[in-house]
């Protein structure tokens, strides 16, 4: 109280002297914080008098007809974030939130619903959580569960060694900014299992807020120099927009490498090189992105394809950052899915002890689709001491990731073993998602490639399809009359006519005169034929609006 009376004396003699009398200043506390008996209610009338003497002039007019103006405002806003885009919640997902108010207020469309198939967000979808991971969770964030002869002794053993690394053996205390301990090593066991005895150090694993977060600060140690020297990014196009995202908000320079789509979107070597020295000559080449299993496009490189990236990489002293948020999603019989770092160590110690590497896991995709708990892990290979103590600073400025994401992320990579009383229930639970999910891909595979002027590479793995589209000459006319990408323009369509909502492939990146779209695969089986089915129908209308359907059919 006393304080507040000094702040409002100091107040009034800052800025109000010429307005009150000496007799008036004699009524407040003096600077030693002694309060006279008059102080109160002189002080509680210098406020009135202060706020309507406010108020009084902007109604009186006196700040000639100027009102404030903002400070921050697109003028004076970052440049960087005004570059930013990010296709997946575009105009697209935009126009779809709108159709959907309109239908729930009862206005009436050529469909009763919006099928979103534009993110990879299983449980939005319908997929419903694999049990042993939320009892784990619950148990965690509720330890009087552990009492509880509902939950299994193995997922409440899990809880408790959990608990034992947090503070105050709370999941709300703050953990260490790289992450739990036991999770950490946890984490450092399952890629050693995984890549066949490929050794990990706990102490290189740093759990991220997703897999997003520990890109965007990997890529903020890389991301440096200006004119020439300014950083150079490598990417797949098409690319997860998260990458571009962040090489436009940190004022890097974006390098575009093409996947072959005539190849089932495999890796060219070709085309690294082609890339890498075009853009040497206007920035400096600082490090390579790849994303296997793919996004958008679905494909699993081979293992000779990733041979090919780490000697590039190692010849053109390039650091490597390695996408394997669908490890688990491998569809195809003929694929597998090879770890960068278990290749690079397969290359022999001359790779493995000089090449820089980090790889990144979530829990948002695999067979789990937990987006919301937005956990995830980095492992760092040959990170120099140094840049390792620049990293853990940069983390230590976030304090820590979410401690419920820790929890999920340590369910997925210590899953329970065959002994343990939640194995079958488990096992039962991915198998399921796994299986409807390839089949999935199959199926959306085969409907699209059923229709004239649309071609689908296989589904490998991951969770979309991204097929090309013939889009007739008129239409590309219409949509560059109107300042829009061609693809857009069709999805827009798509989107208003049958109210199925994908992303176009500009949004993506794809070579000059291409087209697609990225779909994902997650809605169930049913729902999924019905959204095919439209696409199918909505297309061939498309291609008889502009008389391009005989054209095709020839």
């Amino acid at each position: 109280m006393y304080r507040l009376q000094s702040l409002a004396a100091r107040s009034l003699i800052a800025g109000a002297l010429d307005q009150y009398t000496p007799l008036a200043l004699t009524s407040l506390p003096n600077f030693t914080g002694v309060r006279h008996k008059s102080q109160g209610p002189s002080v509680e009338k210098y406020r009135q008098m202060r706020f309507s003497s406010a108020k009084a002039k902007v109604a009186a007019g006196s700040l000639n007809g100027k009102m404030r103006e903002k400070t921050l405002t697109m003028e004076t806003l970052n440049p960087h974030v005004k570059a930013v885009e990010y296709a997946v919640r575009g105009p697209i997902v935009i126009k779809a939130g709108e159709i959907e108010r309109y239908l729930e207020e009862g206005s009436i469309k050529p469909f009763s619903e919006v099928i979103r198939a534009n993110i990879g967000d299983a449980h939005a979808m319908g997929q419903q959580p694999i049990t042993f991971l939320r009892q784990v969770v619950a148990l965690c964030t509720f330890p009087e569960l552990m009492d509880s002869p509902g939950f299994p002794e193995d997922a409440k053993l899990r809880a408790r060694r959990i608990l034992q690394g947090c503070g105050g053996l709370s999941l709300g205390s703050y953990s260490a900014s790289p992450g739990v301990e036991n999770i950490r090593k946890d984490i450092a066991a399952y890629i050693e299992q995984r890549d066949e005895g490929v050794p990990s150090n706990w102490k290189n694993i740093y759990l991220t807020t997703g897999a997003s977060d520990g890109i965007m600060t990997i890529l903020r140690l890389l991301v440096s120099g200006k004119g020439c020297s300014r950083a150079g990014v490598m990417i797949p196009i098409p690319q997860y927009p998260l990458y571009s995202a962040a090489i436009s908000e940190m004022d890097a320079v974006q390098i575009n490498y093409y996947l072959d789509e005539d190849n089932c979107w495999a890796l060219d070597i070709n085309e690294l090189h082609r890339a890498y020295q075009a853009a040497k000559q206007h920035c400096q080449p600082r490090v390579i992105c790849i994303i296997n299993p793919g996004n958008p496009t679905g494909q699993v490189q081979s293992k000779k394809c990733i041979e090919e990236v780490l000697h590039f990489a190692y010849e053109e002293n390039l650091f490597v950052m390695s996408d394997e948020v669908y490890q688990d999603n491998v569809y195809a019989p003929d694929c597998q899915f090879h770890s960068f770092k278990k290749v690079l160590y397969e290359m022999g110690p001359e790779y493995f002890n000089s090449v820089e590497l980090v790889s990144f896991h979530s829990t948002s995709k695999g067979y789990t689709g937990e987006c919301g708990f937005r956990g995830g892990y980095m492992e760092v290979v040959n990170m120099d001491p140094e840049i390792k103590t620049q990293l853990e600073k940069l983390l230590s400025v976030r304090l820590c990731p979410p401690l419920a994401g820790q929890v999920a992320m340590d369910v997925i990579v210590n899953p329970p073993q065959p002994e343990e009383p939640s194995f079958n229930q488990f096992h039962q639970e991915k198998s399921a998602v796994l299986d409807a999910l390839a089949e999935k891909a199959k199926l959306t595979e085969q409907i699209l490639n059923a229709v004239p002027g649309i071609k689908c590479n296989p589904v490998q793995g991951a969770m979309y399809a991204f097929p090309r589209i013939f889009i007739p000459q008129k239409a590309v006319e219409e949509a560059k009359a109107v300042g829009m990408q061609p693809d857009m323009l069709y999805c827009l369509r798509l989107l208003e006519e049958t109210g199925i909502c994908v992303v176009p492939g500009s949004g993506f990146g794809q070579r000059d005169g291409t087209y697609h779209f990225r779909m994902t695969i997650l809605p169930p089986t049913e729902k999924l034929k019905v959204l095919l089915g439209k696409v199918q129908d909505f297309h061939i209308k498309f291609l008889k609006e502009y008389s391009a359907l005989e054209q095709l059919q020839r």
